[in-house]
């Protein structure tokens, strides 16, 4: 056998090993300013618990172009999970971790054909972003977070990836006016997409949110499970407008927290791969 026919035969058996043994793929979505390579912990857990599964960890606008707008990143993200997809009849897993949490969310609702059977988000910031982090201070040094909306809800800072999901509870009319992804992703500005991002959202069987108070960069923590959107106070006077009231409805969604993990420790938590990810799939 020549060298270079040897990945080839490496990756068929993945494959094979994977369907035999019934593991659907695992398709991993890094957040900012991370890659594949802060996702190699998470990869070896999969495997130890379900050998010869496939996992894809996606190298694709990592680093410095995870800052790109998330519109772009949707539209590579899609093209790089669509082949993946289509690869089995069986459906994939999606793991998605901070930021990229709100990409696969966008991936998935623009892609009416997906066949995600489970949605994890690890610390996400699916209801927006609102406080000082070291990410923020990085980025916007000399902005506080009560007067970063100047810059995020204009047509430059839209631009920039974390100013579509900045939501400045203070600011929300201009929010409205600005957001160009996160508030007609979650439906509240009517646009003429929003049933058909919706039917492609709920083809999903389980949505998994993880997260936790000592966080310490999703700000507010309870961004990461949409808790204005899915309290059992509020949820019924909701429009459903994205599908989230609709899974909660059928006991479709987990949340699970986590006390005493820091943001960029939740794909590398055993405990929290083991009691919130393996043991809901």
């Amino acid at each position: 056998m020549t060298d270079g026919c040897r990945p080839c035969v490496v990756i068929w058996t993945i494959f094979l090993l994977s369907s035999v043994m019934g593991y659907k793929p695992v398709i991993i979505v890094h957040g900012i300013l991370d890659g594949p390579r802060q996702f190699e912990i998470l990869a070896k857990f999969i495997n130890q618990s379900h050998p010869g599964t496939s996992v894809t960890t996606l190298a694709l606008y990592d680093y410095i172009g995870s800052m790109k707008p998330l519109w772009q990143q949707v539209d590579g993200f899609r093209e790089a999970i669509r082949p993946i997809m289509e690869s089995t009849d069986d459906g994939v897993h999606l793991i998605c971790f901070s930021q990229g949490g709100l990409i696969c969310r966008g991936v998935l609702a623009t892609l009416p054909t997906h066949n995600a059977h489970s949605l994890i988000l690890l610390s996400s910031p699916l209801a927006g972003q609102y406080g000082d982090s070291s990410y923020l201070k990085h980025f916007f040094p000399k902005f506080i977070k009560s007067r970063l909306y100047h810059f995020c809800y204009t047509t430059c800072g839209q631009r920039i990836s974390i100013c579509n999901y900045w939501n400045d509870p203070h600011q929300r009319e201009r929010y409205l006016k600005s957001s160009i992804y996160l508030a007609p992703l979650n439906g509240e500005i009517e646009h003429a997409n929003s049933t058909a991002w919706r039917d492609s959202f709920l083809r999903i069987q389980t949505l998994v949110l993880i997260g936790g108070q000592d966080d310490g960069v999703i700000t507010p923590w309870e961004s990461r499970s949409l808790q204005r959107f899915i309290s059992s106070r509020d949820i019924e006077h909701q429009k459903d407008a994205f599908g989230l009231k609709t899974l909660n409805s059928e006991g479709a969604v987990v949340k699970c927290v986590v006390p005493g993990v820091h943001h960029t420790s939740w794909h590398s938590n055993h405990t929290v791969y083991k009691n919130c990810i393996d043991k809901n799939n």
